[in-house]
């Protein structure tokens, strides 16, 4: 089961003005596909997620309870972690995770395929992006900075393969994302992580959302392109970093996969993430000069 993201909130329509997307005929051969969004959808971005509307996003929800073997994180604050809020295709408010990463330009973050696009649907993306790191029960220290473009494999615009996507965000009061929140390195590969400690913001109660929830496991290889651990993530924690090498300590770690999907429709004990291979490293690459 991919880990949707959670459903319907305020079914509020909000026009894709200035959605622009690179592909088509033209590009048909690159591997990567983008979208960027133009400087009047960034302003209305900001405008529409304001912070009751966050919070409001997981309170009409039910997705079940937190299972046991998730635990909120109460170690040094993971900045360059947050949640990433859309409005889908349906017109839904929803919401994902995300993870500041390096990139030249210093505004990257790394996040599951299907939290900006829906899979083999060319032209569906999501839009009103807007990604706040560290996001805490309504807090949002470091602000919000919206989303003026991501990069996807066209595998997974096309083909519901490589479940991997990274953005482009425009400055926050006038700082870098990177700048703000520090970023968390990247190993690009084709192995399973081994020793894996794994970050969301999931949609099961009590928190529906409002609070970072973590899980550790050692990563085995999963059917297709993915790795699996034995974690109860569900909607919500898409795109939630997989960090291996993890100090608790510093909250540090590399980041070794994105959450993807759960192993059934009605739960999660099995928790599945891309792996990070040549595919992955493209998008990053993109989305940097973005």
């Amino acid at each position: 089961m991919r880990l949707r993201a959670p459903g319907p909130c305020a079914l509020v329509l909000v026009a894709a003005v200035g959605l622009v997307p690179a592909g088509g005929a033209a590009h048909a051969a690159d591997p990567v596909s983008t979208v960027t969004f133009g400087k009047a959808d960034r302003t209305e971005a900001l405008a529409y997620w304001t912070p009751q509307r966050m919070r409001d996003a997981g309170a009409a929800l039910d997705e079940g309870a937190t299972p046991a073997n998730l635990k909120p994180w109460k170690g040094p604050r993971m900045a360059a972690v947050g949640r990433l809020f859309f409005v889908d295709d349906k017109g839904n408010d929803s919401w994902c995770t995300a993870t500041s990463v390096p990139g030249r330009n210093r505004s990257t973050a790394m996040t599951a395929g299907h939290c900006v696009q829906l899979p083999a649907s060319p032209g569906n993306h999501h839009i009103s992006m807007v990604f706040v790191p560290a996001y805490a029960e309504g807090k949002q220290p470091y602000g919000a900075y919206a989303v003026r473009g991501f990069a996807m494999p066209r595998s997974w615009e096309q083909d519901d393969k490589v479940d991997v996507a990274a953005l482009a965000v425009d400055p926050g009061d006038g700082r870098d994302l990177a700048d703000a929140v520090g970023t968390l390195p990247v190993a690009f590969t084709d192995r399973p992580g081994g020793r894996v400690t794994v970050f969301g913001y999931p949609a099961t109660s009590p928190e529906r959302g409002e609070r970072l929830l973590f899980c550790a496991g050692t990563a085995r290889a999963a059917d297709g392109h993915a790795q699996k651990v034995p974690c109860g993530m569900g909607g919500g924690a898409s795109g939630g970093p997989w960090l291996a090498g993890f100090h608790r300590d510093q909250g540090r770690g590399t980041v070794v996969g994105v959450t993807s999907y759960g192993d059934s429709a009605t739960e999660s004990s099995t928790t599945s993430a891309e792996l990070l291979g040549p595919d992955a490293k493209r998008v990053h690459d993109r989305a940097q000069g973005m």
